[in-house]
């Protein structure tokens, strides 16, 4: 093998799990392979994706960028998301005669590119290339002995609703690692969250144990306890009551040693978040209409979170310089999705997202957090978004948008954008449905900025063109989903 060519650990890492998955998958068509699938058991397989080209009339015919404005992911619309994919692999296991239980176990490998190249032209070794997780793995029993209580234990992404023409999972967004148990319409878990990335989490999930003479990092989880429970009112309305308990234990160890600086060990602190969900079943002359709206309060290290997300283990803001931790900090998250499928020709779907945020510094602007990192210690965003989806013909809808978004870092004056986005669609399903999947589509989107959004670049597209009162994005998408 010449000089150069020799696999690297990651790139043999990745190559077992693509030969594993080939031969798991494959076991149905007659595969050589060592171990036969018991009678027993079943392999399924779901994938979400999307894929394509996009492209500005901007610096000689750039990559096309997001016209949303920063920290806010896809809240103020989802037609200018890159490449993504998922790849779901469930095992089932079928018990003896007579037993209700479903088994089984669920991986999930996700991809995606770190810079603006597409999956076509980007490798893991590419600057800014291909990057690889594993946000899934988990092993559940559903339903055991027909008692309709289940059970859970791994690394899962646990949630509920969302909206998607935001991408926004909202209210109970409780992914991570740990445990649960379910028993009809109760819903209790356990996360366990411990992270070494310095630049995204506060406070640190990491601290120096230096009880034995000798400084040396050493992890520490954040314990999240969660309890969800839902009441029927009637067919049609439905309320859901959300409890969460965060706590994170002291640093071990006293500092013992004038070299190493006290920030690196860190108090103990503790949160806690009530949120409350009304969920409404609308009649209209095509079936699936609905309400839901959202209200949620989080206290002290449970005021996640931000950047289109809501976990509520992200936690926002700078801590107490004095007191050493995040008590007086907060957030409120409001959320309301309305789905309405008129007819056979027409859907609309509009949502509200409103989020304010403060840390526990004793400043609305920027603050240091515990490694001295820089941050705004309170923000406001507002967003309203509505999709018209007209079914031209069984094969062809349109998709027209209209999102407008404003955000307040600190003390900053508040940055805004109103974008609209025209996108004609072809369904090869041939289905009259907004869930319908895959949709190849011809993506045009506009945007107007105020004049801070322009002076600040606050926009992806911004910080490519420089100030501007109007942006410009152009694609042609696949979007797919499929589960079992």
């Amino acid at each position: 093998m010449k000089p150069g060519l020799i696999p690297t650990e990651s790139a043999r890492f990745r190559l077992f799990l693509f030969l594993l998955f080939s031969f798991l998958l494959i076991h149905d068509i007659g595969a050589q392979i060592m171990y036969q699938m018991p009678t027993n058991q079943k392999v399924n397989v779901g994938s979400y994706g999307r894929v394509g080209v996009d492209w500005n009339f901007e610096n000689g015919g750039s990559v096309g960028r997001r016209l949303n404005l920063n920290n806010m992911g896809s809240i103020g619309g989802r037609l200018e998301e890159q490449d993504y994919l998922e790849v779901v692999p469930n095992f089932d296991w079928i018990p003896k005669e007579g037993d209700s239980t479903r088994i089984y176990a669920q991986l999930r490998l996700s991809m995606y590119s770190t810079s603006q190249a597409s999956f076509g032209n980007s490798t893991s070794n590419s600057l800014g290339g291909l990057e690889f997780a594993m946000p899934e793995m988990y092993v559940e029993a559903r339903n055991i002995k027909n008692s309709g209580v289940s059970v859970w234990v791994g690394a899962r992404l646990y949630r509920g609703e969302d909206v998607h023409i935001a991408d926004h999972f909202y209210f109970n967004d409780h992914s991570g690692q740990g445990f649960g148990v379910e028993f009809k319409k109760t819903r209790l878990t356990a996360l366990y969250i411990a992270s070494t990335d310095t630049t995204s989490t506060v406070p640190p999930y990491f601290y120096l144990n230096i009880k034995t003479g000798t400084p040396s990092t050493a992890l520490r989880q954040r314990v999240v306890i969660t309890a969800e429970q839902d009441f029927d009112i009637d067919d049609h309305n439905q309320i859901t009551l959300l409890g969460e308990f965060h706590r994170m234990a002291d640093a071990d160890g006293e500092i013992e040693n004038d070299s190493i600086k006290e920030e690196f060990n860190f108090p103990s602190d503790y949160g806690a978040v009530l949120g409350v969900r009304y969920n409404r079943r609308i009649k209209t002359e095509t079936a699936g209409s609905f309400n839901h709206f959202s209200l949620r309060y989080g206290g002290g290290i449970a005021n996640g979170g931000d950047g289109g997300l809501s976990r509520t283990w992200l936690t926002y803001g700078a801590p107490d310089s004095l007191k050493q931790n995040f008590q007086g900090a907060y957030s409120v998250a409001l959320v309301n999705h309305l789905l309405l499928n008129f007819s056979k020709k027409y859907t609309l779907n509009g949502y509200v997202i409103f989020t304010n945020s403060k840390g526990a510094a004793d400043t609305n602007g920027l603050a240091k957090t515990f490694f001295d990192r820089e941050v705004y210690n309170r923000k406001f965003d507002f967003t309203v978004g509505i999709r018209n989806q007209h079914y031209l013909s069984d094969y062809f809808h349109l998709l027209t948008e209209v999102h407008y978004s404003q955000r307040k870092d600190g003390v900053n004056p508040w940055a805004s954008m109103l974008k609209f986005s025209v996108a004609p669609v072809y369904v090869p399903t041939g289905q009259r449905n907004t869930w319908a999947r895959p949709h190849l589509r011809f993506v045009i989107s506009a945007a107007r900025y105020n004049d801070y959004a322009q002076e600040t670049l606050y926009s992806p597209y911004l910080e490519l063109t420089g100030a501007r009162k109007w942006g410009t994005y152009f694609g042609v998408k696949a979007e797919w989903w499929i589960w079992d």
